[in-house]
């Protein structure tokens, strides 16, 4: 299994020969200006929420690939609407069986409107089982104490987890989100985009260094193997 960092909360997961991508924002992110998104593969997007900065390029990327989207019911009917009928709705506690797979929608302690105003339904992350790995992808969230029965129910391999502080939990709040989760190995994301969430990198790892937590931040473009 294969991960690539696009910048912000967006990646992209190769599983079983699919290539799964997440909440795509590229092409406003001015640190991914050097990503061709015209290049991105995409057999699925999984959408988390409905903002802006993790949907921006979803229509774009749809329509060149085809990709069938992931997300809860409000945001699929929303992209159905504008003539994306590929999709698969989902809602919290619900899990699907693919070609690739399970996936689980799981809870987040978020807010979700797409830029329009429409109402994005509510907030959520996802449990991905693969390839026999588990990664946990937490969307934009606060700590919250589901993260604990996550936990006790799944042995994850990585847990993709909001880091930028001011939206979303902050480095404090996430390193105590993978002892809840008893992951050791975290991927930082949702951090640097913007002024109101940039982060002291070195900090940020001292943080997870003093839980026994291995956390990795990524150059944007940059893969690595799960």
């Amino acid at each position: 299994m294969k991960l690539t960092y696009y910048g912000h909360a967006c990646f992209g997961i190769e599983a079983a020969g699919k290539h799964l991508l997440f909440d795509p924002f590229i092409t406003p992110n001015a640190l991914a200006s050097h990503i061709d998104v015209d290049s991105i593969p995409a057999d699925y997007i999984l959408i988390s929420h409905a903002h802006q900065d993790h949907v921006a390029d979803v229509e774009r990327i749809a329509q060149r690939t085809g990709a069938q989207l992931v997300s809860n019911f409000e945001i699929i009917t929303y992209y159905a609407n504008k003539g994306l009928s590929n999709g698969q709705p989902m809602n919290h506690g619900g899990q699907w069986k693919f070609d690739f797979g399970t996936v689980k929608y799981t809870n987040a302690v978020h807010s979700s409107s797409f830029a329009d105003g429409t109402y994005g339904g509510q907030p959520g992350g996802f449990i991905l089982q693969s390839e026999g790995k588990t990664i946990y992808y937490a969307g934009d969230t606060a700590l919250m104490a589901d993260m604990e029965l996550y936990g006790k129910l799944y042995t994850f391999d990585l847990a993709i987890l909001p880091i930028g502080d001011c939206f979303t939990m902050g480095a404090e709040d996430a390193a105590i989100a993978a002892d809840l989760l008893q992951c050791t190995n975290v991927l930082g994301v949702h951090y640097d985009t913007f002024p109101l969430i940039q982060i002291d990198k070195e900090h940020a790892r001292s943080v997870f260094q003093s839980k026994g937590k291995n956390l990795i931040l990524m150059d944007i473009g940059a893969s690595m193997d799960i």
